[in-house]
């Protein structure tokens, strides 16, 4: 077991602050920080380390891209919020030039992922009600087991992680569990005509990334149409290029019912979610029905455009899917019995760690970190690789010897 990181003072006393004021709903990495630029960020003494995490996904960008924010800058000191009460200059702008790039009729902009899932759910039961024809609360969602779409009550109530649900109940009731990655267990469910929606992440990202098998997304489309049950996609983490394609859905020609996206739709600078649909399921909700204050505010709206555009300008995706396989390599050819599996799409990536001499995924994370790059363990052994998509060929192989050099100390 490695020791705790050394923190200098100004270091500790923040984290301190953190402790004492605020509630203890996370467990972060021991590290302070205070600017980022590109695939770099640096802690309050000066140390620069490369960010392999993007905050979940959020930051595929680069932190503080120049363009997103001098948008960000100009939109702020026009206008920055009306509410939905009245109509701005901006929204209309994104909404065609949003769902143009993804190829929907009509979106219903958020702010976070979570407001972006649950109203897709609310979206889906409505959609069952007036247009399936399913009897008055007796609607059905299928989720997958592993499945992390957020925190709030209906969606924990969806989660079949022991710390998503230990005392939050009672549960939100409508929901049908099945493995991940199992066509006939989604075959089975289908059967019952209550179900009007199939809500999946292309890759489970917070379970590990969990890359199902070729051909799984696609199967479970082609199902979902036959049945009348709408084909849900949380894109969320897994969208906007992170896996070498605009989106997961991508890589099998897959065009969900209902499209949810966030994080990096924003490139980290500011919260903004989306729903995507066609006509015919978005068109179910009805003014006074479903809202949020600041959903497609002039801001939000502006600095999605320029992420966006970021996006393709920087072919982003190519980048993702070309590196993506130059990190996998690499990983692959580090010699330790520790690593017992390397896995991803993009860049989008995790290895597993097994826990040997007492050293676990926390404390290589920790030697990560004082080795200059920064990563989080999830669900105790996976450590997931997730840089910004702006990184080069020759800083993923620099942070691919910074990896080899840290697991190999162990050997």
């Amino acid at each position: 077991m490695i020791a705790e990181m050394n923190l200098s003072a100004k270091a500790q006393q923040l984290i301190d602050l953190e402790d004492k004021h605020g509630a203890h709903n996370y467990h972060p990495l021991p590290v302070v920080l205070e600017r980022g630029l590109g695939v770099h960020v640096w802690d309050v003494d000066g140390k620069q380390y490369y960010d392999f995490l993007s905050a979940y996904s959020a930051v595929n960008q680069g932190h503080c891209h120049p363009k997103i924010t001098q948008t960000l800058i100009e939109q702020s000191q026009k206008l920055a919020l009306t509410s939905r009460a009245f109509h701005n200059n901006v929204l209309g702008e994104y909404e065609k030039f949003i769902t143009g790039i993804f190829g929907f009729d009509k979106v219903l902009p958020m702010n976070t992922g979570a407001e972006g899932v649950e109203t897709a759910l609310k979206l889906a039961r409505k959609w069952g009600y007036e247009k399936k024809g399913v009897a008055e609360n007796s609607a059905k969602i299928i989720v997958c087991e592993g499945n992390f779409h957020g925190r709030t009550i209906s969606i924990v109530s969806a989660s079949t992680d022991p710390d998503a649900r230990q005392n939050f109940g009672p549960f939100t009731p409508g929901y049908v569990t099945i493995p991940y990655n199992n066509v006939s267990a989604l075959a089975e469910a289908l059967k019952d005509n209550t179900v009007v929606g199939f809500l999946v992440e292309p890759i489970q990202g917070e379970a590990g990334v969990y890359v199902p098998n070729d051909g799984y997304l696609k199967t479970c489309s082609e199902m979902c149409k036959a049945a009348n049950v709408l084909f849900i996609a949380d894109d969320v983490q897994t969208g906007i290029a992170r896996t070498g394609k605009m989106l997961a859905c991508d890589h099998e020609g897959v065009k969900p019912d209902m499209l949810i996206l966030g994080k990096a739709l924003s490139g980290g600078m500011y919260p903004v979610s989306a729903v995507f649909a066609n006509n015919d399921i978005m068109m179910c909700i009805k003014p006074g029905q479903h809202g949020s204050t600041y959903g497609g505010n002039p801001l939000g709206c502006k600095i999605a455009m320029t992420a966006m555009q970021v996006v393709l300008d920087e072919k982003l995706a190519e980048n993702a899917e070309t590196l993506g396989e130059v990190l996998r390599t690499e990983l692959r050819a580090i010699k330790s019995d520790r690593i017992t599996t390397v896995r991803g799409k993009g860049l989008l990536n995790a290895i597993i760690i097994k826990e040997k001499d007492g050293i676990s995924a926390w404390d290589v994370c920790l030697k990560l970190a004082e080795n200059g790059l920064l990563a989080k363990p999830t669900h105790g052994d996976i450590i997931r690789f997730a840089p910004p998509l702006v990184i080069t060929k020759e800083q993923i192989l620099d942070c691919a010897a910074i990896i080899k050099k840290t697991i190999e100390s162990y050997n």
